[in-house]
This record gives C-alpha cells, structure tokens and sequence, in this order.
C-alpha cells in the first residue's frame, strides 16, 4: 500500500489493533484456565508435546508483529528533524530505549529484535514505494510464523559481517538455503533446524562468502580482547570481558582436564567383610555448571603461581598477601583482606588462603610503626609433595577426580593449632573441597600415616572412616592382608 493513504492506513491498522486485542484477551483466559486447572500436569506426553508446539507457534506469530513494528520504531526515531523523531518526542534517547519501556523486556531481547527488524525491514524508496528487504526469504518465513526471533537473529547476526564484501546474488543464495533449514522446508526435507545448528549454517555460509574476512575479523577481535575486574559487590567481584577464541579454548580444555571425573581410582576397604553399602562417588558433587567453571580456574590460578616459569614480582614468586588482626584471628571472629582487593574475605577464607603458603606476621605498635616480622613456613616442599601425590594421587574426597597437579596439600592438624607440615600431616585437596571442608559434611583424619575419609550422612548412612590411597605399596600391603585374612576363615 502506498503511504499517500494515511487514512486508509489508519484504519486498517485500528482494525488489526482491534483483532489483535481481541486475541489477547481469549489468550489470556485460556491461559489462566489452562494453568489453574492443572490439565498440562495431567496430559500425556504427545498431548503436552503438542501444546508446546502450538504455543511456539504463537510466540512465532507474536514475533514477527513485534519485529514489524520494531522496524518502524527504528524508522520514526532516524527522521531528519529531529523534533519529529519519535523517541526524542518520547524522551528516550535511543530505540532501545523506548522498546525497553513500551515493551517491558530486557535490552538483550530489545537489542534482538533491532538485529531481526533490519534484517527484514522493507526500507522506503523516495518514490513511497516499500523496497525489498537484505533477506527476503527470511521475512517471508517470519510473516508466515514459521520463523522467530531467536532464528532470525541467528541467521541475520553472522550474515551481517559478509554483506559488505560479499555481493547481493551470494547473500540471497545464503538467506534462501538458511530460510529453508529454519523452517524445515529444504531439498532434504530435514525438520526445522535449531537456533544453534542455524547459527552454525549461518556461519559457514559466512565463511564461504566472504573468504577473505578472516584477516580483518582477527584484527578487530585482537582489538576487543580484554578482561575487566568489576567493583566488589555482596562479597563477589564481578569479571567480564572477551577472550581470543584460541585462549577461550585453552581455558576450556583446562577446565574440562581439571573437572573430568577419574574412574576406577578411588579405593575404599569397608568395615565389614562383605563390603556392601559402597557410596556412589557420582552423588558428592552438586555445583553448577558455573560454579565448577570458577572452581577450575581458581585451580589454575593457584598452580601458575607456584610453577617455577612464572615471572617473578621484585624477585620474588608471586605471593597472595593476607592480613588481618591478631585478636580477630585467635577470636575466629571478624575479616581478613586480600592484597590487590578492597572486598574482605572471611578468616574462614584467609585460613584456607594461609594453609598453603607462607605466613608472614608483621607487628605494629599504637602508633603503626613496625616493631618486628617473623615468617613461619607452612609449605610443603618439592620433595614432600611427591611422597603425597604418590599416596594420595589426587583429591581424597571421592568422586571428585582432580589430579594431584591441580591440588593444594591441606594440613588435617590445622598449622595454627600445632600441625606439623610433614607428610604424614598433609593430604591432597582440590580448591573447592579444600575451601569447604569445614562446610561439606567431610571429614579427614590421618591413621598410621594414610589418609582416612568419613561423608556426609547423606552418602554414607554409617558414617564410616574409609582410607584413601593410591600407593601402589599400600594396596598391595592391603590386599596381601585381605587374602591372608580370607583363607584363615576358609580354614575355620
């Protein structure tokens, strides 16, 4: 329709406001109903997976007024004068903005929908005649609901960085296959794709079109690299910031040696002759995806910093320094500080910190001047770690699996109480059950010089002390035993 028929136009949309009211109003009663009556809860699995299909649909159906209408949003807010720009008449500075607020989503979904709506925005020709838009197929899937957000966003992201190399003909041959794998209606006849397996198409076609993008995309990325350490809020330290792909995939493969469970590893000898009741390893550990991700390179952390290719700061290996008052520290009440960070930590936190380095006592008298410095060393050498990492092997608590490596050696007789640092003192603990060992509901105690485990109730209905080794001597020590013990009873 052409726009020299703004009455025209006014009407017809009131009409579709109308309708679209209407459709509303009977979907949100038939969802308060559909929810109060408990009728999803009961429905079979093909009946529930129908339903959720249906209301993809909707959603779809949804998406694409919703993206229409963000391209006139963009549109009304880029006029020449800038008085009849709608958000300046509105009081919102960008786009963004406005649809944040008429909206009531989040500026990730709102940045989305700006991404969908230039993909598939119609532009206005001088003439008032609508031209077509950069992807043509995709909008036709979207005005046919067959396409959502998410899809949209997926193709039109990775095509975006080849359109101003590759030519129009190439990226029409992109936006017809990728439109056809969205919505399932390909040569192959596949199902519709996922929103990850169009990204992915998305980017190969990317690669495809513009072979020549690599170079540049590198120099941008080499540009954008950088990570960021936020202000301390509620004890936490906010970290953001992009990562080069090969250091991502460093990190990651870091990450997954240092959290990849170990099998057959962890040996238990139960109280009994039978041997029943053997915990499940595989129930010790309940962090998040997350969790386990910062516990990892936490772990890494700790290890760089004691390897002896890191550099050193003023001659020195670099060291963590914690403080914190004499009287707070025998009261076990109060904060510690953490050098390089104006958050405190608790002393449980500083406790932990000091179990594996060297603690340095400084004392001041009333008036801040240093009076004396004495160091205790509480580290286990090169020597001692070997003779620890060959019993233990790695992480005593079981199930957990990180090697001897990545482990810190935790005093069981803490250092502060009399805990000697030798050998038959020490075991071999990850970051994160090395830092929640007073929390976890485990417990470590030294026998004869191995190292016994006893769980929570939860893993262990007895509550039973079980030794952890890997020496090669002691199983063979414990087996010889074993079978001694088995033929004196097969004798009577």
């Amino acid at each position: 329709m052409r726009v020299s028929d703004p009455l025209a136009i006014i009407e017809r949309m009131n009409g579709y406001r109308g309708r679209l009211e209407e459709i509303s109003t009977v979907l949100r009663e038939i969802t308060g109903s559909l929810l109060a009556s408990g009728v999803v809860r009961a429905a079979d699995d093909d009946t529930l997976l129908e339903v959720l299909q249906v209301a993809a649909q909707i959603g779809r159906s949804a998406d694409a007024v919703m993206i229409e209408a963000t391209t006139q949003v963009i549109e009304r807010c880029e006029l020449p004068v800038r008085a009849d720009r709608l958000c300046a008449r509105l009081g919102c500075a960008t786009p963004s903005e406005l649809l944040q607020r008429a909206t009531r989503l989040s500026r990730s979904h709102t940045h989305d929908l700006i991404t969908a709506a230039k993909a598939v925005h119609q532009p206005l020709s001088l003439h008032g005649e609508r031209l077509d838009p950069e992807l043509p197929a995709l909008r036709d899937a979207v005005t046919r609901g067959d396409a959502g957000l998410d899809a949209v966003v997926a193709i039109a992201g990775p095509l975006n960085t080849a359109r101003p190399r590759a030519g129009r003909t190439a990226i029409l041959a992109a936006d017809e296959e990728l439109a056809a794998a969205a919505t399932g209606t390909g040569p192959t006849a596949a199902p519709p794709a996922t929103t990850e397996e169009l990204r992915t198409f998305a980017r190969i076609w990317t690669l495809v079109l513009d072979p020549d993008g690599a170079e540049p995309r590198a120099e941008i990325a080499a540009r954008k690299r950088g990570l960021h350490l936020g202000h301390p809020t509620d004890g936490l330290i906010p970290l953001r910031g992009h990562l080069l792909p090969e250091v991502a995939g460093q990190l990651q493969r870091l990450a997954d040696a240092i959290l990849n469970p170990r099998h057959n590893t962890v040996t238990f000898q139960a109280d009994n002759a039978t041997g029943d009741d053997d915990p499940d390893p595989a129930l010790a550990d309940h962090r998040t995806g997350g969790q386990k991700l910062h516990d990892a390179f936490a772990i890494m952390l700790h290890t760089a910093a004691a390897a002896a290719e890191t550099p050193t700061l003023g001659g020195a290996a670099p060291t963590l320094v914690v403080s914190v008052r004499q009287e707070d520290l025998t009261s076990g009440r109060g904060w510690a500080h953490i050098d390089g960070c104006d958050e405190p930590v608790s002393l449980h936190a500083a406790t932990h910190t000091g179990c594996v380095g060297t603690i340095q006592r400084v004392i001041h008298d009333s008036h801040g001047r240093i009076i004396s410095i004495t160091t205790t060393d509480r580290v286990f050498n090169a020597h001692q770690r070997r003779a620890i990492t060959l019993r233990d092997g790695g992480c005593i608590i079981p199930g957990c699996g990180v090697r001897a490596t990545w482990c810190e050696i935790h005093h069981v007789q803490e250092h502060a109480k009399g805990g000697r640092t030798h050998t038959s003192n020490g075991v071999l603990l990850c970051w994160h059950h090395h830092r929640t060992l007073d929390t976890g509901g485990w417990s470590i105690r030294m026998n004869n010089g191995i190292p016994e485990v006893r769980g929570p109730h939860w893993w262990d209905r007895h509550t039973r002390w079980r030794p952890h080794t890997t020496s090669p001597t002691h199983t063979r020590q414990r087996m010889r035993t074993r079978t001694h013990t088995r033929n004196r009873v097969a004798r009577g």
